[in-house]
């Protein structure tokens, strides 16, 4: 006949786990206390076995059927099972016991979240608001649902609102940054990090968030001083090294931003990311050896890193390698096919290797991917204009302005094409365009066209132009 033994093991968790076991071992029935349970379930859920918590919960909730502790618990572990409907039928049994236990709307207002029903889970989470003593998480998850639906105002919100209950709440600090980025507000995410840092100067995520929102703002110099805030208070802190790095660079500083790549390795793995940068840096310096050292290590760590592979290809072009550096090109073009940069670096390694029609195609999908390019459009339009495809070059540079109807530079090229091709009357009205967008960039004409120089109307009308400017 099995006999009740009733143990209090709430001090000694490790203790009620083993009497736990034993008591599965031996097929008896032991009592424990519901603090009891909580710990072995919990004892359960570090060990990443969510099976044996819930058989626990089981046991538990025999012994204690009016604790809605269980069902609440069973709940989450329904959720990491993914047994969603029975997890929705264990917190409907905790609601009844315990209608004002803000876990249960919070773990309800979870499951519709993650199910995209975003008015469900707005609703459980106000419940939960109503109920629960700390409320910054339920805060910040009513701000991520806000996300979802796109409304980042009402996110924003909502996160000051976290922040007020736990200042030191780093997830909020880091969605806030993320919501202000995307509603493109810097100038705000300045000032709230600012009057943040006033109350809690020693927040390394304001003022790495802060700095993030400078560099956006092209403020580099603000941007490196709080990012050094930032390694002051945590020296250890690997992303405010390199954000620091990448605001050195903008500062052409390449040297300093070098040394301070390569701090982030004290603190965590070397990545391809920071071996990519610090060999952009070399390149910079126009140290090609080390550059291409630095590419190379980049990409035996992720061969996926296409810049990388792009960077080992304009090393190798630095030094007339055009041949080998379209090797490397394509292989970055591999990986990232929609690439206009790389596809430039083809089109113009290909000219160089005299490839003029392979180079044509690759320059094609430039100004495809890329229409604003307007130094792709001339480079395009030039090779055609040196195979005499006058009528081609002239389409061409038609379809530039088109795209860029501002730059200047191409209604001098347009010039160009059509006094070769005898439209005299035509290339007049486009050198007037063109010294009304910009009479000083002139010279560019007859860079192209030195010839020109011999014209007096042209010369005439442009003098007209530059002593009128002068």
């Amino acid at each position: 006949m099995e006999e009740d033994f009733e143990f209090d093991f709430s001090e000694d968790p490790r203790f009620s786990v083993e009497r736990y076991e034993e008591m599965i071992r031996n097929q008896d029935q032991y009592f424990f206390d519901a603090s009891a349970f909580e710990n072995i379930i919990d004892y359960y859920v570090e060990k990443n076995d969510p099976i044996k918590a819930l058989q626990v919960a089981e046991y538990a909730l025999n012994q204690h059927p009016f604790a809605a502790v269980f069902p609440i618990k069973q709940a989450q572990l329904y959720v990491a099972t993914n047994q969603l409907d029975t997890a929705f039928e264990s917190l409907s049994k905790a609601e009844t016991l315990e209608p004002s236990n803000a876990d249960i709307y919070t773990i309800r207002g979870n499951i519709f979240e993650g199910m995209e029903r975003h008015q469900e889970a707005l609703e459980n989470y106000e419940k939960a608001l109503a109920n629960a003593e700390a409320t910054d998480e339920i805060l910040l998850h009513i701000s991520y649902v806000y996300q979802s639906l796109g409304d980042y105002e009402s996110s924003v919100t909502y996160l000051k609102l976290c922040l007020q209950q736990n200042m030191e709440n780093q997830d909020a600090l880091y969605e806030l940054a993320f919501c202000y980025d995307v509603m493109d507000k810097q100038e705000e995410s300045i000032s709230f990090y600012e009057q943040y840092i006033d109350n809690e100067p020693y927040s390394y995520a304001a003022w790495y968030n802060l700095g993030n929102a400078f560099n956006k703002m092209e403020m580099f110099e603000k941007a490196i001083d709080a990012y050094d805030y930032a390694i002051l208070i945590k020296d250890n802190f690997a992303s405010a090294y390199f954000n620091k790095g990448n605001a050195l660079v903008h500062l052409d500083r390449f040297e300093d931003a070098i040394q301070v790549y390569k701090q982030t390795f004290e603190y965590e793995p070397p990545n391809g990311e920071t071996y990519c940068a610090i060999g952009e840096c070399y390149e910079k310096l126009e140290h090609m050896d080390e550059a291409r050292s630095f590419y190379k290590k980049a990409v035996k760590i992720d061969p996926k890193q296409s810049d990388a592979w792009y960077g080992i290809g304009v090393t190798l072009d630095f030094e007339e390698r055009y041949f080998e550096s379209l090797h490397f090109y394509r292989k970055a073009l591999d990986i990232d096919d929609k690439n206009a940069d790389y596809w430039f670096a083809i089109a113009d390694a290909q000219y160089k290797l005299k490839q003029l029609d392979e180079s044509e195609k690759a320059y094609e999908m430039v100004v495809e991917l890329n229409p604003i390019d307007v130094e792709a459009w001339l480079d395009y339009s030039s090779i055609l204009f040196e195979q005499d495809k006058l009528a081609q070059a002239i389409e061409t540079i038609s379809d530039a302005i088109k795209n860029n109807p501002d730059a200047a530079e191409l209604y001098y090229r347009m010039v160009a094409y059509l006094f070769a091709d005898g439209q005299y009357n035509e290339a007049l009205t486009y050198l007037e365009t063109a010294l009304n967008a910009d009479a000083e960039k002139h010279y560019i004409l007859f860079e192209y066209l030195p010839q020109l120089h011999d014209n007096k109307i042209i010369v005439d009308i442009i003098n007209r132009y530059t002593t009128k400017n002068s």
